[in-house]
């Protein structure tokens, strides 16, 4: 058989399976529909739980599929994307409140329990005639909303159960599981749909032999490794990799880390496979699968799994860099979501969901607010300093709110400051003048450059110890660092300075400065960016024993060196812009009159230089389109160039990795 009727045959068999799974809840169902037939005694709002794989998400996509039969507007959310603000939660399930009939669906929703209050409390009660909403999630609703008289009529729980002896018997008949093996496979699923879903996928290949169906503990473990060994070629595998460890894989995220292959046909393909999910994100593996895949790929073929990773940060950092700004504080939670498993990052982040926040610029009538919170965790002195920078960069405050209840809890503030600095800034605050004391120190900051400084993080409740307030603040200065211009240092101040410096060891340097403030003492922590790109600087979290290459003859590292050069040709058509580049501080611009329009020619000139290597010509071309010609976008460049945006992307790859290797070697030995 050959490579492609390998590939039909094993979709038609996952997406057959797929379409098996739903079998029984005639139940629910049967509820379901009188209320859309507008049983005056039918529930309004129905919520489904259970544990994962007892197939809350199929439910709810069957009633969905009948509500849409009925001609009812959906409104289909998910919870692992709902924002943590219910002012935009009210926004994307607008219709629900204005359109009549409405159906509201939220799959997932243990990921946004957070908003359980509000929902009952202030949203639901607002439902158009004739709505309806469908919860699904794994825990059961809080005991106020079950035990209270006004929501008894209104309200429907199910929790989901194992399918009867009779339900999974006809959904494996249904798949051809041979009759000779359904006993045991019986007694391996244990009636929970996912497993007898991936059953009935493994069942009719050579992953349905009797050794499989041996009884076993970790029934996931065994089907998905079955399905595994069964990927039609190693391009499918490489997909698996990605949807693995991917918070979630989308098409476009597919050709981005896999340039080479058709991302279309694996897209296609992983969204059958009977253990994935389709968002409006893109694809997510069910939970109860997630982790058993990765492993067993992982097991499978270790420095393939640890390269995807590999790859998909860069993916991500560069869409941080690129990215429009609405999209970049998802970007950088799917970064993190990477590592999450680091000993480094769990001392830094929570990932709990236990008090969620959201997060707003400073207005006007929250800084009475702000200032009383200053003052009781920091005292007065502080608190002059908080109104002192609200007045001066109030764009620099996130105030945050509880979800559950819109109550204001913490705030931080996240100063950019150019060089040089205010002397009534160095007067007024000590904090602020210990840092550009220590950059004065180290290595001082040039015209065109500014340091950020993360000066103030208070949550009375939980001050200054790792929360969902400083998971978010963090996230956001690193997002911002990594798209500022010439931002030479970032700064994290902490009052606890021994704690904090056992906690950001590998991640920021300890100053030694400890500037006093009214009747406390501040930690001050820094990161040197023109030292240490915030590429670099993440992949920290990759491995904390990463060890640096040995640096060049101005103290840059090759990591630092190269991402320079990118920097510079980042900015090449603007000149201002140019000159607050790291690269006009090598080795390579340390002699020359006219840094920035020399080093501008140099850069020009070894990329030209790379049409004598017969890897280099087509790189030339696309790094010429991309960086000089004046195309607004990559995309734009790869049209010019009449080809397709992965093939242009692996091109400006291989010539960004020339390029740098080339200018490298003069940074270290000279011009040849």
């Amino acid at each position: 058989m050959g490579m492609g009727a390998a590939m039909v045959s094993v979709g038609e068999r996952l997406s057959r399976a797929r379409t098996r799974a739903f079998v029984g809840r005639d139940e629910e169902l049967g509820c379901f529909e009188q209320a859309l037939a507008g049983d005056p005694q039918a529930p309004f709002a129905f919520y489904v739980c259970g544990p994962g794989g007892i197939g809350k998400s199929t439910l709810l996509r069957c009633m969905a599929d009948r509500a849409r039969a009925a001609g009812r507007l959906l409104v289909e959310l998910d919870g692992r994307f709902v924002s943590r603000d219910p002012a935009e939660f009210e926004r994307a399930a607008g219709p629900f409140l204005d359109v009549a009939g409405t159906v509201l669906f939220v799959d997932s929703f243990e990921h946004s329990q957070w908003l359980e209050s509000w929902l009952w409390q202030h949203f639901l009660p607002r439902a158009a005639d004739g709505a309806l909403v469908v919860l699904g999630g794994r825990q059961t609703p809080q005991p106020q909303w079950t035990t209270d008289p006004a929501w008894s009529g209104l309200l429907h729980v199910t929790e989901l159960q194992p399918f009867s002896e009779e339900q999974s018997r006809s959904l494996l008949a249904a798949a051809q599981i041979r009759p000779e093996l359904r006993e045991r496979v019986l007694r391996f699923a244990a009636g929970n749909p996912l497993a007898l879903s991936l059953a009935a996928a493994a069942g009719s290949t050579a992953c349905g032999s009797e050794a499989i169906w041996a009884p076993s503990a970790d029934v996931l473990r065994t089907l998905l490794a079955g399905l595994i060994g069964d990927v039609p070629s190693a391009a499918h595998r490489r997909a698996l990799e990605v949807v693995a460890q991917a918070h979630s894989t989308s098409e476009e995220l597919l050709t981005a880390v896999l340039p080479e292959e058709d991302a279309h046909l694996l897209f296609s393909w992983l969204r059958d496979l009977p253990f994935m999910e389709s968002t409006h994100r893109g694809l997510h593996p069910h939970d109860a699968a997630r982790e058993t895949l990765a492993a067993d790929l992982r097991w499978r073929a270790p420095h393939a799994f640890a390269s995807m990773r590999q790859r998909l940060a860069e993916e991500y950092l560069r869409l941080l860099r690129e990215a429009p700004e609405e999209r970049v504080w998802t970007v950088t939670d799917d970064l993190f979501h990477l590592f999450r498993e680091r000993e480094i990052l769990a001392r830094l982040r929570t990932w709990s969901r236990e008090d969620e926040v959201h997060d707003r610029t400073l207005h006007p009538g929250d800084l009475d607010t702000v200032l009383r919170m200053a003052e009781e965790t920091e005292g007065p002195a502080s608190a002059d300093l908080v109104r002192y920078w609200a007045e001066r960069q109030p764009q620099a405050f996130s105030v945050y709110r509880l979800v559950s209840t819109g109550r204001i809890v913490a705030f931080t503030t996240r100063l950019a400051l150019p060089a040089p600095p205010d002397p009534q800034d160095l007067a007024t605050d000590p904090v602020v003048a210990a840092a550009w004391a220590h950059t004065d120190a180290t290595a001082p900051v040039g015209p065109g450059e500014h340091i950020g400084i993360s000066r103030f993080s208070v949550y009375p409740e939980r001050y200054q110890v790792p929360s969902r307030v400083i998971d978010l603040s963090s996230s956001r200065a690193q997002a911002e660092s990594a798209r500022a211009r010439g931002r030479a240092y970032g700064f994290a101040v902490w009052r606890d300075a021994e704690t904090w410096a056992e906690r950001v060891k590998g991640t920021l340097d300890d100053t030694g400065a400890r500037p006093r403030v009214g009747e406390h003492t501040y930690g001050l922590f820094c990161v040197d960016w023109r030292q240490v790109p915030v590429e670099a600087w993440l992949g920290r979290f990759i491995s904390a024993a990463e060890t640096p290459a040995a640096p060049g003859p101005s103290g840059f590292s090759r990591t630092a060196f190269d991402q320079a050069v990118r920097e510079a040709l980042t900015h090449w058509r603007d000149s201002a812009a140019f000159a607050a580049c790291a690269l006009t501080r090598t080795r390579l611009a340390a002699d020359l009159a006219d840094p920035v329009g020399e080093l501008r020619a140099l850069l020009r000139q070894a990329v030209d230089d790379l049409a004598g290597d017969p890897r280099g010509v087509r790189a030339r071309e696309a790094l010429t389109a991309g960086y000089f010609s004046g195309a607004p976008t990559q995309e734009a460049a790869a049209r010019r160039l009449s080809l397709p945006y992965g093939t242009y992307r692996r091109h400006v790859r291989q010539g960004l990795d020339l390029l740098c290797e080339a200018l490298w070697q003069q940074e270290l030995h000279g011009p040849r």
